[in-house]
């Protein structure tokens, strides 16, 4: 690691040094925008650092944050590192279950909480050994209230002195199967990813950013909090799902992260106003398609936008198309918690769609003998918190093993072709790796997820839940077009791959049925026991089947 590296507190002092009432962060509250400067960010921060070394913790302890995104987020953070602690962040939708899991296993003293959609429940995950502090919003009972801490308890003066190889965070993957592992980072690796990609993309403090995806999350948590403390810009929150979209205006950020489907949904919202037929016919009208496409941007609240990040999953090409056309070119990146989301990146004007772009600055990619993507750079994690095993089965020889298999171009562009744990087999000994498949078929536009189902079957079936645009069409113009589309992909594909069925689901993919991670990732090992008994039923001859065709009306999975 390098000794000259400026490490998160010392970057923080940095911004509060040049610019200490510039705003940092915007937070709405009720419709009203609250404004933090650098110095009252601070001031706050060492208040807390404060009031947490008074309710007993001490350097290295490790303190929960459960809350959704908010500026009381960023300075808990902060506050935490102040005070030499560790932070581990949980998702606002975490189940019960598995808050209790972690706050056990990474052996919390304290946990912060904000706001949230169902605190009750989540209380329950919580137990009465720790002590709880809550934000200054609606939320579960806490006998520590944010403004009577803070009032209680001076500004801590001489904080903590960090190191680069010191624990800063533990950040728990979200688990697509079984329990999440808590991903040890250190200071070092944090400020590495971020103190480069600023530099990188040349971020400063003109930028702004909007941050609505969970914090938990390593994406979020590098492009915009890591990366706003390195370029000195300013974030804005968003208040609620309802005032989403005139946040998101109101900000108009020049740096903008989101992830497929939120993608899709932004483009079907698009197209709920202006039919796929007839946005198409004006955008092939010089002038009229660029006032088009340039009053979309406007109407998303990214007119401004300079850098537009896709990832925590593969987008569809396709989409990334209908994008370009109204001149936003989506950066596709690959990054994963175990390095910081330090990976490849398809920087704005060297895009190329289709891969997830060349490695970053530092950053080390191989492909193994057999396809799997291995990384090695400065922000590779520590370990896995108490799981020495799978912490060896990781990091081997100083290079992370990812689990994802890929390939370079001769220009250093990854491609990611599939995950080894994804890869299944048919019932006639044949292997199909899904990734690729999935991604054709995401392509059409009545489309939402898709998730392709093979394991001991003698054809793979895909299991698709349809895009809210696709209920609105009739029955038989989409079961046409969904065959033709069918008969076009296994004209493409080896015999052992070619699709028997779409089974067309009844219900959503989500993260509160737990068909989704917190951060949008499908659960396959789910869907598969959700469906499983279906597949038995599926007819010969249709390949285009409704699932509530196959089973009573009523009748759960």
């Amino acid at each position: 690691m390098n000794e000259t590296l400026q490490l998160p507190l010392a970057c923080f002092e940095h911004w509060l040094s040049r610019q200490p009432d510039k705003v940092w962060l915007r937070q709405p509250v009720a419709g009203v925008w609250h404004d933090f400067t650098w110095r009252q960010v601070d001031q706050q921060a060492r208040r807390l650092a404060s009031a947490l070394l008074a309710l007993g913790c001490a350097p290295g302890d490790r303190v929960a944050i459960l809350a959704k995104n908010c500026a009381e987020w960023f300075i808990t953070d902060l506050g935490i590192q102040i005070a030499g602690l560790v932070s581990v962040p949980l998702y606002p939708m975490q189940s019960t279950e598995s808050i209790a899991y972690v706050l056990e296993h990474a052996q919390c003293r304290v946990i912060i909480v904000g706001k949230l959609d169902d605190p009750e429940r989540m209380a329950e995950g919580i137990g009465e050994h720790i002590t709880r502090i809550a934000m200054p919003y609606p939320t579960m009972a806490a006998p520590h209230d944010w403004h009577s801490l803070l009032a209680d308890h001076p500004p801590l003066v001489d904080g903590a002195v960090q190191h680069a190889d010191q624990l800063l965070s533990i950040l728990y993957t979200s688990g697509t199967t079984g329990a999440p592992k808590g991903v040890m980072l250190s200071a070092g690796a944090m400020a590495y990813s971020s103190s480069r990609v600023t530099v990188e993309l040349g971020m400063g403090p003109e930028d702004r950013f909007f941050s609505y995806l969970p914090l938990s999350h390593t994406a979020e948590r590098f492009l915009v909090q890591f990366n706003s403390l390195y370029s000195g810009g300013t974030v804005a929150f968003a208040e609620s799902l309802d005032s989403f979209a005139d946040d998101l205006r109101r900000t108009r950020p020049t740096v903008f992260f989101s992830v497929p489907r939120l993608w899709t949904r932004f483009q079907q919202g698009v197209l709920e106003k202006l039919p796929a037929h007839k946005l198409d016919r004006l955008l092939g009208i010089p002038l009229v398609g660029r006032l088009v496409a340039r009053r979309i941007r406007q109407q998303l609240g990214l007119d401004q936008a300079r850098v537009m990040v896709s990832g925590a999953a593969a987008i569809s090409p396709g989409l990334l198309a209908w994008y370009q056309r109204l001149g936003m070119t989506l950066c596709e990146g690959y990054g994963m918690t175990e390095h910081f989301a330090y990976g490849c990146f398809n920087r704005p004007g060297q895009v190329r769609f289709g891969t997830v772009g060349r490695p970053l600055p530092g950053l080390e990619v191989r492909i193994a003998d057999d396809g799997e993507i291995l990384l090695r750079s400065p922000t590779l994690m520590q370990g896995y918190y108490f799981d020495l095993e799978k912490s060896s089965e990781a990091l081997r020889d100083g290079w992370l093993h990812t689990g994802d298999q890929g390939e370079l171009d001769a220009d250093g562009y990854l491609r990611i072709t599939g995950r080894i744990k994804d890869i299944f087999k048919t019932s006639k000994g044949k292997y199909v790796a899904p990734a690729h498949i999935e991604g054709e078929i995401a392509k059409c536009s009545w489309v939402e997820q898709v998730c392709l189902m093979g394991s001991n079957l003698d054809q793979p079936v895909a299991l698709i839940e349809l895009s809210p645009l696709a209920s609105q069409q009739p029955r038989a113009q989409l079961v046409a077009e969904l065959h033709a589309s069918l008969a076009q992909l296994n004209g493409q594909l080896a015999a052992h791959e070619r699709i028997s069925h779409y089974l067309l689901v009844s219900d959503s993919w989500n993260v509160d049925n737990g068909c989704m991670t917190p951060t949008m990732k499908i659960r396959r090992n789910v869907l598969e026991a959700r469906y499983a008994a279906l597949l038995s039923q599926l007819p010969t001859g249709t390949p285009i089947i409704w699932q509530d065709d196959l089973e009573p009306a009523g009748t759960a999975i």
